[in-house]
C-alpha cells in the first residue's frame, strides 16, 4: 500500500467551494440594487481552506493557512465581502511553548473533522525547516489526524487534516506525512497559492474584486486547474486544452451584452461578476451536482447554482461546440438571476430565452421541421397554462414532454423579440420591463407574468398573434 503522502497528491483534488451567498434588495439614491452578503464564518472557512484532495478509498485530506482569526460566537449575521475584509483580523502570535490563544484553538476545532484534544502533542522529531508541529486529534482516534505546524522563519501557521481509509495505519501515516509531505510537497503548494506579494491596488478592492480573488483561491493549489480572469468573468477550468476557454473568453461577453440588451435589469449598481467552473470529467460534474443536492439534473451538461454564483459546466460528447450552445443557455439563466435580484423568473421566461440564446438564430421547431396550421393551433391553446407554471411542472414528465415546453417556451421568446413589437398599436410594449420590475417588486413570477401580459383580452390577443406570427415564418 502506498503511503499517503507519496500517493495523495496524485489523487483527484476536490476544489474548494465558493461560499453561499444571500441575495438582498437595497435601496441607494432612490434605486435599487443587489447585494450579496454572506455568513462570516463561511467567508473565514472558505478563504483559510487552501485545497482538499481525495482517493478511491476514501481518504481526504485538507491544507488551511491559520492567518485570520475566526469569527466570535455570536457574530452569525451575514455581511458583504468588502465588510469581511474590513474587518477582518489577523490570528494573534502564537507560540507552541507558550500555549494557545483561545481563537487559534477555535480556528483548529472549527477545521478538524473530528473532535480535537485540550492540549496537542509535539512531533517526537521536528522535521526540517519547521520550528512547530504539533498533533490534534484524540490518540484513540485512528481515522483522523489533524496537525498544525509552523515553517521557521515565519510567524504564519497551517493546519493539514486528514481522514484514512480503513486498515490504515496512523502512525506511519504520521511518519509519512513528516517525511515525505512537509519535506517535499508543502513548499511547491504554498508557494502556488500564496498571493500576498503581489502588489496592492491603490483603491480599496470592491466586491467584484474579492469574488474574484476568491473564485482565483478555490483553484490555485491544484495543478491541472486554470484561471482566466476578465473584467465581467472569471473562468475556473481543468480542460486539457486552452482553446476552448479562449474562444469562450470572446464569445461570452457578448452573449452577456445580448442578455441585457433584451432584459434589461431594473436594478442599479456596478453589474455581476459572472464565475463559470468547467470539470472535464463528467463524473467530477456529477459529484457537484450531488453536493448540491440536485441529482435530478444529471441529465444536464451545465447548470447554474445561485446560492455558490456558479456557472457549473462539464465537456459534453459534443465537444467544444455543444458546450458553447450549453453555455450561452445557463449564461443567461446566471445573467437573470442577477437581473432579477435572485428572485426566480417563471420558466417560461428564463427557460424560453435561455433557448432562444443557445439557438440565436434557429427559426425553426428543430431539425429543419416546419409546423402545420393545426399543430401550431394545438399548441396555441397549452401557451396559457404553460404561463402559469412553475418549475415543478415544467420540468414534469418524460424527456419528450420536457422538451415539447422548452420548444413552446422558446417560440414564445422568438415571437416576442421578432413578432411582438410588429403587432398593430404595438399592444405588448414594456411586457419585459414590466414583469422584472413586478417580479423584483413583489418576488411572485406569476404576478408577473400578469402584469406583463395584463388582463384575459390582451392574453388571448398574445396567443392569436403568436400563432399568426409562427403561420407566417
Amino acid at each position: 500500500m502506498l503511503l499517503l503522502a507519496l500517493s495523495l497528491f496524485l489523487t483527484d483534488p476536490a476544489p474548494v467551494d465558493m461560499p453561499r451567498a444571500e441575495a438582498f434588495l437595497v435601496r441607494e439614491n432612490g434605486a435599487l440594487r443587489l447585494e450579496d452578503r454572506y455568513d462570516r464564518l463561511d467567508l473565514w472557512v472558505t478563504q483559510a481552506v487552501l485545497g482538499r484532495w481525495a482517493d478511491d478509498a476514501g481518504r481526504v485530506f485538507m491544507l488551511s493557512r491559520l492567518d485570520a482569526r475566526p469569527p466570535l460566537a455570536g457574530q452569525a449575521e451575514t455581511l458583504t465581502r468588502v465588510d469581511y475584509a474590513a474587518e477582518r483580523r489577523p490570528m494573534p502570535r502564537v507560540r507552541a511553548n507558550r500555549g494557545f490563544p483561545t481563537a487559534f484553538r477555535e480556528a483548529v476545532s472549527t477545521l478538524a473533522p473530528c473532535p480535537v484534544a485540550d492540549r496537542p502533542r509535539s512531533s517526537r522529531q521536528l522535521p526540517h525547516g519547521f520550528k512547530d508541529v504539533c498533533y490534534w486529534q484524540d490518540p484513540t482516534n485512528g481515522l483522523d489526524i489533524v496537525c498544525t505546524f509552523r515553517p521557521e522563519r515565519t510567524n504564519l501557521w497551517y493546519l493539514a487534516a486528514w481522514r484514512l481509509a480503513d486498515g490504515d495505519d496512523a502512525v506511519a501515516q504520521t511518519r509519512a506525512f513528516e517525511d515525505g509531505f512537509l519535506r517535499r510537497e508543502f513548499w511547491p503548494l504554498v508557494a502556488s497559492v500564496d498571493t500576498r506579494s503581489a502588489a496592492p491596488s491603490p483603491k480599496p478592492p470592491t466586491e467584484r474584486d474579492l469574488l474574484r480573488a476568491d473564485a482565483r483561491r478555490s483553484v490555485a493549489a491544484y495543478p491541472g486547474w486554470h484561471f482566466t480572469g476578465a473584467a465581467e468573468f472569471a473562468v475556473l477550468d481543468d480542460l486539457p486544452s486552452r482553446d476552448f476557454v479562449a474562444a469562450l473568453t470572446n464569445d461570452f461577453p457578448q452573449m452577456r451584452a445580448k442578455y441585457a440588451a433584451a432584459l434589461p435589469t431594473p436594478l442599479g449598481g456596478p453589474g455581476d461578476l459572472c464565475v463559470l467552473r468547467i470539470y472535464a470529467d463528467r463524473g467530477e460534474y456529477l459529484d457537484a451536482l450531488a453536493a448540491e443536492g440536485l441529482t435530478n439534473l444529471a441529465w444536464t451538461a451545465a447548470y447554474w447554482c445561485p446560492a455558490r454564483r456558479e456557472l457549473v459546466a462539464c465537456l459534453s460528447e459534443g465537444g467544444g461546440v455543444e458546450l458553447r450552445r450549453t453555455i450561452r443557455h445557463e449564461g443567461f439563466h446566471q445573467y437573470l438571476s442577477y437581473a432579477a435580484s435572485m428572485i426566480p423568473a417563471s420558466p417560461w421566461l428564463n427557460e424560453g430565452y435561455a433557448q432562444y440564446f443557445e439557438d440565436e438564430d434557429s427559426e425553426d421547431w428543430g431539425f429543419g421541421a416546419r409546423l402545420s396550421g393545426e399543430e401550431l393551433e394545438r399548441l396555441a391553446e397549452g401557451i396559457p397554462a404553460l404561463l402559469e407554471m412553475d418549475y415543478a411542472a415544467f420540468y414534469a414528465g418524460d424527456d419528450g414532454e420536457r422538451r415539447a415546453k422548452y420548444r413552446l417556451a422558446w417560440s414564445i421568446a422568438v415571437f416576442i423579440e421578432k413578432g411582438a413589437g410588429r403587432v398593430r398599436l404595438d399592444p405588448f410594449n414594456g411586457l419585459k420591463r414590466r414583469y422584472l420590475q413586478t417580479l423584483v417588486e413583489t418576488r411572485d413570477m406569476r404576478r408577473a407574468t400578469a402584469a406583463a401580459l395584463g388582463d384575459e383580452d390582451r392574453l388571448r390577443l398574445f396567443v392569436a398573434e403568436w400563432t399568426r406570427f409562427w403561420l407566417s415564418r
